[in-house]
């Protein structure tokens, strides 16, 4: 049986007009609910607009690249988006997940991979990250708090000593998901699997971005208290000294 999509709208921005029609007639065909932009200084006004459950974005654009409406676009939305690159080009799927991308896919691509990438963005979207509440230091719900530091997950608000912090969606899942279980190590696997989702398409270096963003972030100031700590050749953990 097909999955019923009916509920569900993509937006697909392209410059090119076949390849928006064609992946507008796939999409379609999977009962989801489709739109076409065409430049990339239009894409916010239509995601005003049409709420999309997930945005499916091209990097060469005319009027706005990209990036930077994938750098605008996370300064007020969570939406998941899925970025199209250049073949083999490595640069740009760093910076795009550095700027809180959600996928990517490299030109050319099958219309069929490009809509299970999605379905798997939009399951990953509708599940809940779960953990051990015993692990938690929280105060009230979704809420982790250590010296200069309290991450709201609900919120999605970090702030940082008396700073409040602008964080992508993941990088902010991601300080919470480590916070939320201090002193334990993780592999980038298992944190792929529990940020990303177990049907991630994307590599382990995907993991190691995020981290070095966020200790960019939180490295403005002295923290003695806690660290992201690299445990070399296994992951990541959340470091956090005993007072």
């Amino acid at each position: 049986m097909r999955e019923i999509n009916s509920d569900k709208t993509v937006l697909i921005v392209d410059d090119d007009p076949h390849i928006g029609e064609l992946l507008k007639l796939y999409f379609e065909n999977e009962g989801f609910r489709v739109d076409v932009c065409f430049r990339g200084d239009e894409v916010m006004d239509r995601v005003q607009q049409l709420n999309p459950d997930v945005v499916i974005l091209d990097l060469m654009l005319p009027g706005m690249s990209g990036f930077d409406v994938m750098r605008e676009l996370r300064r007020y939305s969570a939406v998941p988006v899925i970025m199209l690159t250049a073949r083999g080009d490595t640069l740009d799927k760093i910076v795009g997940l550095e700027l809180g991308a959600d996928d990517y896919l490299a030109k050319p691509f099958e219309p069929k991979e490009l809509i299970a990438r999605v379905k798997a963005v939009l399951r990953r979207a509708s599940q809940s990250n779960t953990f051990d509440a015993s692990e938690n230091k929280q105060q009230g719900d979704d809420v982790i708090s250590y010296p200069d530091l309290e991450i709201n997950r609900t919120q999605y608000l970090v702030r940082l000593r008396d700073e409040e912090l602008s964080l992508p969606p993941k990088e902010l899942e991601l300080l919470y998901f480590l916070a939320s279980h201090p002193n334990r190590v993780f592999t980038r696997s298992q944190i792929l699997s529990n940020i990303w989702g177990f049907d991630y398409y994307g590599e382990p270096r995907t993991v190691d971005v995020h981290i070095k963003r966020l200790r960019e972030k939180l490295d403005v100031i002295d923290h003695p208290a806690w660290n992201i700590r690299t445990i070399w050749s296994v992951g990541y953990k959340f470091e956090v000294k005993a007072e």
